[in-house]
């Protein structure tokens, strides 16, 4: 999976009462250690001799520079007290995530003197920020080499990208919702006039035509891509033909999202495209999420959207997972199986060369479904949804535990107070769809919703009041 990049837009500031020559010099020590941590930036060395901004007019400067540059986010250091009418300025004009920090003050000089009263200006920039309307996240006043700034500074990283992900998002449909499946109604023009995220469709018969098309001319890509499968699982009671179409569906379907420039796709999975193709898409959909455009199954809109907002808040680290909350463990009542009939992404698999096989819901005929159980560990979960022009993300963090096996692609998952996901869920707007990471991202995405106006965060476990303390570097 391609780990993408984000581009801050570095505006250390400085106030003119204070001494010019420890604010650069903060300011260096700052740039090390982006450059340390490889964070892409455009700073301002060119606005004047110190590459700092402290005049309100020089705002509108670093606005065109930063426009231009295309940056995805703000990063303001209060290298001293710092002059809160130019970062106003600046945050109002390019209205992007924003990270404001100061590094912590030593002690003041044998005379008295201070040199920097970074605290103090920090408390001022927030109420510019706060009175402009403007969100922003705050990073405790600590020291440049305090693991909680790292870790702020980071996390901060995940919410600029899962914001990013969101906003403007291009998810191609395939076909229709199943009739039946009610649940997965989406409001596209909501989508659209909101958040400006585009549904791109397309039909069952020209992905037909796609696959029938690579079958027919037989390009060396596709028997690539054939052996390129049977090196990574093991099919089960399904013919080279059958692998074939795989392959040739999986190539499809990217060339596809690539030509459309599609950031996950929402298939209509079932059955019309079985009878067109003689093939499951499931083993398909978790390569595709593999390759970073999530799959999400039963033309669910609102599922390739969370996926694709809960990859990038983990920075890309690893593939999605689209589960259904199927039941509940059967001795552990904080254990729920997370579940489906084949989707799971291989390289989440806990064995080598795990099974592909028949698709078990649809009478033991189509092929191509994975059936294995993926690795366990920290997992957050996260599901966008909404109903009467109203939405939120219900968003959480858990772990994998043992349970017994069963068919399809599977986890068994354990939960501080399963209960309160279930009522969570029950009374909605949610539905019986969920979306997995692996690692624990709940404060990301929480922080993430402040960015996106009209989008409610709906925090389980860890709570509203644990993720604030996690921005603290209160938590355990």
């Amino acid at each position: 999976m391609e780990k993408k990049k984000i581009k801050l837009g570095f505006a250390p500031t400085r106030r003119r009462e204070f001494p010019a020559g420890d604010s650069v010099l903060q300011k260096e020590l700052i740039k090390d250690k982006l450059r340390a941590w490889g964070v892409e930036y455009v700073d301002i060395e060119w606005l004047n001799l110190e590459g700092l901004l402290y005049e309100e007019l020089d705002a509108l400067q670093v606005v065109r520079k930063f426009r231009d540059e295309g940056v995805d986010a703000l990063f303001v250091p209060h290298c001293n007290f710092g002059t809160e009418a130019a970062v106003g300025a600046l945050a109002r004009e390019i209205h992007k995530p924003l990270l404001l920090w100061g590094p912590r003050d030593e002690a003041p000089l044998p005379n008295g003197m201070r040199l920097r009263d970074t605290q103090c200006g920090l408390f001022a920039t927030s109420k510019v920020l706060r009175r402009l309307g403007l969100p922003f996240t705050y990073i405790v006043n600590s020291r440049l080499d305090d693991p909680l700034f790292e870790r702020g500074f980071k996390a901060f990283l995940g919410v600029v990208a899962a914001v990013r992900a969101f906003l403007g998002a291009r998810i191609g449909q395939v076909s229709t919702r199943p009739a039946d499946f009610w649940t997965v109604m989406a409001n596209e023009g909501e989508l659209l006039e909101r958040w400006g995220i585009r549904v791109v469709p397309t039909t069952l018969v020209d992905i037909q035509i796609g696959v029938e098309k690579y079958l027919e001319e037989n390009p060396p890509i596709l028997s690539e891509t054939v052996e390129d499968l049977n090196s990574r699982v093991t099919f089960v009671g399904i013919d080279e033909e059958e692998i074939r179409k795989t392959a040739a569906l999986k190539l499809t379907l990217l060339d596809w999202a690539r030509a459309a420039k599609l950031d996950a796709i929402a298939i209509q999975c079932w059955t019309a495209l079985q009878k067109a193709l003689g093939v499951a898409s499931c083993f398909v959909d978790g390569e595709l999420s593999a390759h970073g455009i999530p799959a999400a199954c039963e033309t669910d809109i609102h599922g390739a959207l969370t996926s694709v907002m809960l990859q990038a808040a983990g920075l890309w680290s690893s593939p999605t997972f689209f589960a259904d909350w199927t039941i509940r463990h059967p001795e552990d009542d904080n254990a729920e199986l997370l579940w489906h009939c084949g989707p799971f992404p291989v390289e989440l698999a806990d064995s080598p060369k795990p099974e592909v096989g028949i698709h078990q819901t649809m009478g033991g005929e189509p092929p191509c479904a994975g059936h294995f159980r993926i690795k366990g560990g920290d997992i957050t979960l996260a599901r966008f949804d909404g109903d009467h022009g109203e939405y939120s993300l219900l968003m959480g963090e858990g772990k994998g535990t043992t349970g017994p096996s069963t068919w399809g692609t599977y986890l068994w998952a354990e939960f501080k107070n399963w209960p309160k996901w279930e009522e969570k869920i029950i009374y909605g707007p949610y539905i019986h769809h969920v979306v997995g990471v692996h690692g624990r991202f709940a404060p990301i995405l929480y922080e993430a919703c402040k960015y996106i106006p009209g989008l409610t965060p709906d925090p389980v476990e860890p709570t509203a009041e644990e993720i604030a303390a996690y921005w603290r570097g209160e938590d355990s």
